[in-house]
């Protein structure tokens, strides 16, 4: 496939780097030199200094026969622009933007993406993707990462395995045995930094990072089974008051009203914004890092922090101040994804990483086959994709023991006329099923292929 990326920044880069991994032919444009010669050291994809919206450019990028364009600069009205010219000008199939200030995306001007107007297929909203991915983590306390498929009917949740965890050292073969009510597939093991895809045979380890997929009705079960028996919090304090913690507190308040929310907002300015915008918030103008705000916003009676300044140092410290101070659990927003290991020694329990959300959005566009949608997982090196079983697909038709699966593939649920089927050997997976695949990034393309109409079937 060949796509042109405008933007080379954290997002523009991450991208270009997963596309380029994946053995597309891509051109990156962005009109800083510096970005450009960072691109061109450590990426095989050509780039170009340039403005992105400008018909020359994107020309010269080979809009002509590009299958897609993905705008992402810092600026929405050049990702707008770039796609309207790559439509109009070069007639390109697909364009993907990123659009971050809220009032384009107001329900009331829908029209205005139309192909009619401007035409662009995909709007991409980083605050509001991070913001939905912090509420997720919310929604299942003890978990650091939580992915809903299918409607919500199944649940994605990645859970930390402690010394107090009952089943570590325990193939997980006999889980089902010691638990004949837990209806769950452990899909994926991150150990001392390398993905597992496990076997029955693979034991549980102290330290694990683990991901496992179940109906949503046995998620709380199941996280109890692994030693986390964490309460649902109702007193939250978000740190920064941007539009993603003002989305955040938007989308609690609208789910319960009962919420006890604090914001702490550095600028005072937009601290009188959030306290106009959100009345029954309670909003402190100061820094996240001053202990003596902490004792006033009563940190020591929080549930939850949710850090979410643009700043990652900020986020990381107010987060581990607030633990050591009484906070029962913390939740940053991370952009430097190097970051990322170090958190939960610093007591962060759950982080989110934009660029991770920004890409999954992305790379659902981009896959063959009957794919509804996709997460990355585990920095980029596990996917997790809901996909369509086709009547030619190799998966339907016979019991799932008889199935020659690529090593790094596991099948974590099947929804048969809404029912959720927790696959096991005589599983068979029928027309139009819906699936839920587990994934190592390597072999993605095996999946795809799962999953595609053959030529023959016309």
């Amino acid at each position: 496939m060949k796509v042109i990326v405008c933007g080379a920044g954290q997002v523009g880069f991450n991208i270009a780097r997963h596309l380029a991994n994946e053995h597309n032919d891509v051109t990156v444009i962005d009109r800083s030199p510096k970005l450009i010669a960072k691109i061109q050291n450590s990426l095989d994809v050509q780039a170009i200094v340039g403005y992105a919206s400008h018909p020359d450019l994107l020309e010269r990028a080979g809009a002509r026969d590009a299958d897609m364009i993905i705008a992402v600069t810092l600026f929405d009205e050049v990702n707008m622009m770039a796609c309207q010219v790559a439509h109009s000008l070069f007639d390109v199939p697909t364009k993907i933007a990123r659009v971050r200030d809220q009032s384009y995306l107001k329900s009331m001007w829908q029209d205005l993406f139309s192909r009619d107007h401007m035409p662009i297929d995909v709007i991409i909203s980083p605050e509001i993707e991070v913001a939905r991915a912090a509420i997720r983590r919310l929604e299942v306390p003890g978990a650091f990462d939580m992915i809903p498929f299918a409607d919500d009917k199944v649940q994605v949740v990645g859970v930390k395995l402690g010394e107090d965890c009952p089943v570590v050292d325990t193939p997980l073969r006999q889980l089902s045995e010691l638990f004949p009510d837990l209806n769950i597939v452990v899909s994926g093991i991150m150990r001392n930094g390398k993905l597992i895809v496990p076997s029955s045979t693979d034991q549980l380890l102290v330290g694990d990072d683990i991901y496992f997929v179940a109906e949503k009705s046995h998620v709380q079960r199941a996280l109890n089974v692994f030693g986390h028996e964490e309460e649902e919090a109702r007193r939250i304090i978000i740190v920064g008051g941007g539009n993603v913690g003002l989305f955040i507190a938007e989308q609690l308040f609208e789910e319960d009203p009962k919420f006890q929310i604090k914001i702490i907002e550095l600028k005072q300015e937009r601290a009188t914004y959030v306290a106009e915008k959100l009345p029954k918030a309670i909003v402190l103008n100061g820094d996240a890092l001053d202990l003596e705000l902490h004792k006033e916003a009563n940190v020591a009676g929080t549930e939850t922090i949710i850090a979410v300044t643009n700043d990652d140092k900020v986020n990381i410290l107010a987060s581990s101040l607030a633990k050591h101070g009484g906070c029962k659990r913390a939740i940053s927003l991370i952009n430097n994804h190097d970051f990322g290991p170090l958190t939960h020694s610093v007591g962060i329990d759950a982080f989110v990483d934009p660029r991770q959300t920004t890409v999954s959005s992305i790379l659902q566009h981009m896959r063959r086959g009957r794919i509804r949608s996709l997460q990355t997982l585990a920095g980029g090196a596990a996917e997790v994709l809901e996909a369509v079983a086709l009547e030619t697909s190799p998966l339907v038709g016979k019991p799932l023991r008889d199935v020659k699966l690529p090593a790094g593939i596991i099948i974590g649920a099947i929804i048969h006329e809404d029912e959720v089927i927790v696959p096991r050997g005589g599983s068979v997976i029928k027309t139009n099923d819906i699936v839920i695949v587990f994934t190592r990034a390597d072999v993605v393309r095996k999946v795809e292929e799962l999953f595609t109409v053959k030529l023959e079937y016309f």
